[in-house]
């Protein structure tokens, strides 16, 4: 089942929207871990999303009858994407064509860990302890979820990074690298081919991805599940595809 609900965002004094998968043969007694992600009107249905394609989460949740709770969080659609942009990063920076982007994502962060999931904690039957609790997301949603694996593993056991866009801000997340990690951490990242305007881009963010994952591979207990697909593009047509990739390899819901 797919549930709506408004939730109060206390550092921006707003409401938003959460999309929440449960699944419908839930059994009496039964506790969940749960999987937190960004732009939750793009996961389950395809007259949500914003471009008519959704990831199709509920469906290969419920064909393969994996056991997770999913939470996700809707995005700002303001200012033609822009607060989104602001939303939903760690680091401020500057990038073509949005020019300068002021970051506003840490307080979000750390509504999220707290009153968000003490909310999820506290009105569904959850496993609350970090071995079950899971961020993920895509493009600026997973950028936001590779800073919250390494800054904050303690609560979080496994991130999906699907195309996070790490490329105007390479030199702010070299600087957290070295940021002690929780062992018994995983973290899968992705990136396709056909993300960038240029091929010379293409090499450089493949090149920063690279040095990301060497250095979360040097950390003790952290793996490390990088997948580079060259022929997929920055779209939901193409992450929903991904879907049952990282899915698999994190045995999610298993």
């Amino acid at each position: 089942m797919i549930i709506k609900e408004n939730i109060w965002i206390d550092p921006y004094k707003l409401n938003r929207t959460l999309h929440i998968y449960l699944p419908d043969n839930l059994e009496d007694g039964e506790r969940l871990p749960v999987l937190y992600m960004f732009d939750g009107h793009n996961l389950f249905n395809d007259e949500d999303a914003t471009y008519g394609t959704s990831w199709g989460i509920k469906d290969y949740l419920d064909q393969n009858n994996l056991r997770v709770m999913v939470v996700g969080l809707e995005c700002s659609h303001e200012d033609n994407g822009r607060e989104r942009l602001r939303e939903f990063t760690p680091f401020t920076f500057d990038d073509e064509p949005w020019g300068h982007i002021e970051e506003k994502g840490i307080s979000l962060i750390n509504w999220m860990n707290t009153s968000l999931k003490k909310y999820i904690d506290n009105k569904y039957p959850t496993i609350s302890d970090r071995e079950h609790t899971y961020i993920g997301g895509s493009s600026m949603g997973g950028t936001m979820a590779l800073y919250m694996a390494i800054m904050h593993s303690d609560i979080y056991s496994k991130a999906i990074c699907v195309s996070p866009h790490i490329y105007p801000m390479y030199k702010d997340f070299k600087k957290i690298l070295n940021h002690p990690m929780s062992p018994n951490t995983e973290v899968y990242i992705s990136w396709g081919g056909w993300e960038y305007p240029e091929h010379y881009i293409f090499a450089v963010a493949t090149d920063q991805n690279l040095q990301i994952i060497r250095a979360l591979f040097k950390k003790p207990g952290v793996d490390v599940l990088p997948h580079c697909f060259k022929n997929d593009d920055h779209s939901e047509a193409a992450w929903r595809k991904e879907l049952k990739v990282w899915m698999s390899e994190l045995k999610i819901g298993q």
